[in-house]
Protein backbone atom coordinates (compact mmCIF):
# COMPACT_ATOMS: atom_id res chain seq x y z
CA UNK A 1 0.00 0.00 0.00
CA UNK A 2 2.15 2.78 1.12
CA UNK A 3 4.41 2.35 -2.66
CA UNK A 4 0.59 3.05 -4.10
CA UNK A 5 0.51 5.79 -1.86
CA UNK A 6 4.39 7.13 -2.90
CA UNK A 7 3.82 6.45 -6.75
CA UNK A 8 0.84 8.41 -6.78
CA UNK A 9 2.67 11.54 -4.98
CA UNK A 10 5.25 10.96 -7.53
CA UNK A 11 2.53 11.01 -10.63
CA UNK A 12 0.93 14.07 -8.84
CA UNK A 13 4.43 15.61 -8.44
CA UNK A 14 5.48 14.81 -12.30
CA UNK A 15 1.74 16.46 -13.70
CA UNK A 16 1.98 19.17 -12.03
CA UNK A 17 6.36 19.26 -13.21
CA UNK A 18 5.27 19.02 -16.60
CA UNK A 19 2.35 21.67 -16.06
CA UNK A 20 5.14 23.86 -15.05
CA UNK A 21 7.33 23.34 -17.80
CA UNK A 22 4.59 24.29 -20.00
CA UNK A 23 4.67 28.00 -18.64
CA UNK A 24 8.37 28.64 -19.37
CA UNK A 25 8.87 31.16 -22.12
CA UNK A 26 10.43 31.11 -25.00
CA UNK A 27 13.55 33.54 -24.88
CA UNK A 28 14.61 35.87 -27.92
CA UNK A 29 17.58 33.62 -28.72
CA UNK A 30 16.28 29.51 -28.57
CA UNK A 31 18.30 26.59 -30.04
CA UNK A 32 16.62 23.79 -30.93
CA UNK A 33 15.95 21.92 -28.21
CA UNK A 34 14.34 24.70 -26.43
CA UNK A 35 14.14 25.64 -22.49
CA UNK A 36 11.16 23.14 -21.83
CA UNK A 37 12.98 19.56 -22.97
CA UNK A 38 15.00 18.98 -20.17
CA UNK A 39 11.63 19.53 -17.41
CA UNK A 40 9.47 17.42 -19.68
CA UNK A 41 12.13 14.88 -20.08
CA UNK A 42 12.68 14.33 -15.78
CA UNK A 43 8.91 14.87 -15.67
CA UNK A 44 8.27 11.65 -18.19
CA UNK A 45 10.75 9.59 -16.24
CA UNK A 46 9.20 10.77 -12.82
CA UNK A 47 5.50 9.81 -14.38
CA UNK A 48 7.06 6.23 -15.69
CA UNK A 49 8.94 5.40 -12.37
CA UNK A 50 5.65 6.56 -10.44
CA UNK A 51 2.92 4.61 -12.33
CA UNK A 52 5.56 1.84 -12.09
CA UNK A 53 5.23 1.70 -8.42
CA UNK A 54 1.58 2.14 -8.94
CA UNK A 55 0.82 -0.88 -10.87
CA UNK A 56 3.90 -3.34 -9.62
CA UNK A 57 4.44 -2.46 -5.56
CA UNK A 58 6.63 -4.39 -3.42
CA UNK A 59 5.32 -6.22 -0.53
CA UNK A 60 4.45 -4.54 2.58
CA UNK A 61 7.81 -3.01 3.84
CA UNK A 62 9.46 -3.10 7.22
CA UNK A 63 9.17 0.31 8.14
CA UNK A 64 12.69 1.21 10.27
CA UNK A 65 12.59 1.33 14.34
CA UNK A 66 12.34 4.54 16.32
CA UNK A 67 16.65 4.74 16.05
CA UNK A 68 17.23 4.37 12.77
CA UNK A 69 14.11 6.87 12.01
CA UNK A 70 16.10 9.56 14.01
CA UNK A 71 19.30 8.40 12.18
CA UNK A 72 17.40 9.61 9.49
CA UNK A 73 15.93 12.97 10.72
CA UNK A 74 19.52 13.71 11.82
CA UNK A 75 21.03 12.95 8.34
CA UNK A 76 18.11 15.73 7.28
CA UNK A 77 19.04 17.87 10.03
CA UNK A 78 22.86 17.60 9.25
CA UNK A 79 22.07 18.46 5.04
CA UNK A 80 19.81 21.80 6.39
CA UNK A 81 22.47 22.87 8.51
CA UNK A 82 24.84 22.26 5.72
CA UNK A 83 22.91 24.44 3.91
CA UNK A 84 22.69 27.43 6.80
CA UNK A 85 26.03 27.42 7.28
CA UNK A 86 27.99 27.13 3.72
CA UNK A 87 27.82 30.82 3.05
CA UNK A 88 29.78 31.33 6.35
CA UNK A 89 32.15 28.91 6.41
CA UNK A 90 32.88 28.67 2.58
CA UNK A 91 32.11 25.12 0.58
CA UNK A 92 35.22 22.98 1.28
CA UNK A 93 35.18 23.57 4.61
CA UNK A 94 31.48 22.78 5.16
CA UNK A 95 31.51 19.74 2.85
CA UNK A 96 34.56 18.72 4.27
CA UNK A 97 32.14 18.25 8.19
CA UNK A 98 29.19 17.34 6.37
CA UNK A 99 30.46 14.60 3.98
CA UNK A 100 32.76 13.17 7.16
CA UNK A 101 29.64 12.94 9.43
CA UNK A 102 27.22 11.38 6.49
CA UNK A 103 29.77 8.50 5.39
CA UNK A 104 30.48 7.74 9.03
CA UNK A 105 26.86 7.79 9.77
CA UNK A 106 26.85 5.00 6.71
CA UNK A 107 29.41 2.79 8.35
CA UNK A 108 32.92 4.18 7.54
CA UNK A 109 35.42 4.46 10.32
CA UNK A 110 35.81 8.16 11.81
CA UNK A 111 39.11 8.46 10.12
CA UNK A 112 38.44 7.67 6.80
CA UNK A 113 35.19 8.96 6.73
CA UNK A 114 37.00 12.63 7.58
CA UNK A 115 39.44 11.60 4.98
CA UNK A 116 36.70 10.99 2.35
CA UNK A 117 35.07 14.37 3.82
CA UNK A 118 38.34 16.29 2.66
CA UNK A 119 38.97 14.30 -0.66
CA UNK A 120 35.06 14.65 -1.77
CA UNK A 121 35.56 18.66 -1.17
CA UNK A 122 39.20 19.11 -2.05
CA UNK A 123 37.90 17.30 -5.27
CA UNK A 124 34.53 19.03 -6.30
CA UNK A 125 36.29 22.49 -5.51
CA UNK A 126 39.20 21.50 -7.98
CA UNK A 127 36.65 20.63 -10.60
CA UNK A 128 34.10 22.67 -10.40
CA UNK A 129 35.85 26.17 -9.20
CA UNK A 130 39.38 25.30 -10.55
CA UNK A 131 38.48 24.17 -14.15
CA UNK A 132 35.05 24.50 -14.81
CA UNK A 133 35.00 28.08 -12.79
CA UNK A 134 32.05 28.11 -11.52
CA UNK A 135 31.58 29.69 -8.13
CA UNK A 136 31.16 27.89 -5.10
CA UNK A 137 30.56 29.83 -1.52
CA UNK A 138 34.17 31.68 -0.18
CA UNK A 139 34.22 30.97 3.37
CA UNK A 140 36.87 33.09 6.13
CA UNK A 141 39.72 31.90 3.97
CA UNK A 142 39.01 32.68 0.24
CA UNK A 143 37.84 28.85 -0.38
Amino acid sequence: MSDRIFGGFGLALAIFYVWAATTIKDSFMVDIVGPRAFPYIVGTVLGLTSIYFVIRPDKEPDWPILKDLAEILFAAAVMLAYCWVLPEVGFVIATIFATAYLTWRLGSAPLWSLVTGLATSVGIYVVFHLILGLSLAKGPFGF
